[in-house]
């Protein structure tokens, strides 16, 4: 079976879970015999991946350049039509210098990327079309028009979860046509699954459920020695610092536990739209000096937050799936997770609350602090539940997924 997937991330050049995600999957396959032609928007340096092959859009142009055939040329043509032939690919050229990742500019990167897609799949070998989110679904929608290929459209995180309701129209629209275009659509949860049937109107029987997964290794955890230690115990919040993560209600609950315990310290590593907010809040509630700012983490700097911390809480108001406690639980930490979550279906060894619930979210953070019994429980049962959350299993998944509708192209 080979794939040509669209992606929009992948590490180490990534801003979060999804470049995460799609790095796991891509090995998961290479283990179930699928090669994967994966496609970015642009690559800046060496990727960490078992794709058979990565292929950077950003270069199409030139390659368009270069095969001097007269109706590739009309690819470029939405964009720049009032230009000459030259003009255009010297002005994508200087567009391209600066490629946006969730920036301003992320519509016409898409846009963009969705034109190269159809030289992409002019040139490369595959049975099957796989895209990421709908960054990637016009790409998608190009090449099975173009090759006549089967599609498949993972969904992970709707306009929904982003937003908390206040949709963007465009984005919604975009994701809607690309799950109605689908021949098939794979939700990382039956949560996901269920807001993709009742807002989109798509048919349940179209849409498959793959729950994610974490990479994980037998190395034994090193104990490591954190000043911080000596003074504090450490909560911990990882990811984007945006509405729909919920890091205004981690700082809610985090005034309550403070009221009966000011020898916590509540750590947000990550960034995002909301991170001046927090600043900000955390000052108004008279908690500034208990609530740090790390920014945004990279590499062994992760697994180094995690193992500093005595819980972690993901307070998502919704989460599609959730990476980011597993990996957590994979570096022997406790969690705490929102019930409006995907990876709430999965694990078992997780303290499970309703987002809002800041009463029951502070009360649960200062039992796991103060009771060692339950904090060894949660932590030793947690990290031995993990060990199955490997990559092959969802792998297997998409690769029946795969089969399922080339099989029904071939009919």
């Amino acid at each position: 079976m080979k794939v040509l997937m669209f992606g929009w991330e992948f590490p180490p050049f990534n801003s979060g879970g999804l470049g995460t995600a799609c790095q796991g999957l891509v090995k998961g396959l290479a283990n179930n015999e699928v090669e994967v032609t994966f496609v970015m928007p642009a690559i800046h340096g060496a990727l960490d991946g078992a794709a058979k092959k990565f292929v950077d859009a950003s270069q199409i142009s030139g390659a368009i350049r270069n095969l001097k055939i007269k109706t590739v040329d009309s690819l470029l043509a939405p964009y720049l039509t009032s230009l000459s032939y030259d003009e255009r690919v010297k002005k994508i050229a200087e567009l391209i210098k600066k490629p946006q990742q969730y920036g301003n500019t992320i519509y016409e990167e898409a846009r963009r990327y969705a034109e190269a897609a159809k030289l992409v799949a002019l040139t490369e070998d595959f049975d099957v079309i796989h895209c990421h989110d709908w960054m990637t679904y016009e790409a998608g929608i190009a090449a099975k028009k173009i090759s006549g290929k089967p599609l498949v459209c993972h969904i992970h995180a709707t306009e929904f979860d982003r937003t908390g309701g206040t949709n963007n129209q465009y984005i919604y629209d975009l994701e809607r046509r690309g799950f109605h275009e689908a021949d098939k659509v794979i939700a990382v949860s039956n949560y996901t699954k269920g807001k993709v049937c009742y807002h989109y109107g798509v048919p349940d029987n179209k849409v498959a459920v793959v729950h994610n997964a974490v990479e994980f290794t037998n190395t034994p955890l090193t104990p490591e020695e954190h000043a911080i230690k000596q003074y504090f115990k450490v909560v911990l919040f990882l990811g984007r610092v945006t509405i729909q993560k919920g890091p205004d209600w981690f700082l809610y609950a985090a005034r309550k536990v403070l009221d009966k315990d000011p020898n916590v310290k509540f750590i947000f590593a990550g960034n995002g739209d909301m991170e001046q907010f927090c600043i900000e809040k955390a000052a108004e509630l008279g908690i500034g000096h208990n609530v740090l700012f790390a920014g945004f983490l990279r590499g062994p700097s992760i697994d180094r937050a995690y193992r500093m911390a005595d819980l972690y809480v993901m307070p998502s108001i919704s989460e599609p799936f959730g990476i980011t406690p597993l990996e957590a639980l994979r570096n022997g930490t406790p969690i705490l997770i929102s019930k409006q979550s995907g990876v709430s279906e999965v694990v078992e060894n997780a303290i499970k609350v309703n987002f809002w619930d800041i009463d029951e979210m502070a009360d649960e953070i200062l039992d796991v602090l103060h009771n060692p019994e339950r904090y060894a429980r949660l932590r030793d049962n947690g990290r031995a539940e993990v060990m199955k959350f490997n990559w092959n299993e969802p792998a297997w998944k998409c690769k029946q997924v795969y089969e399922e509708v080339v099989r029904a192209e071939a009919w």
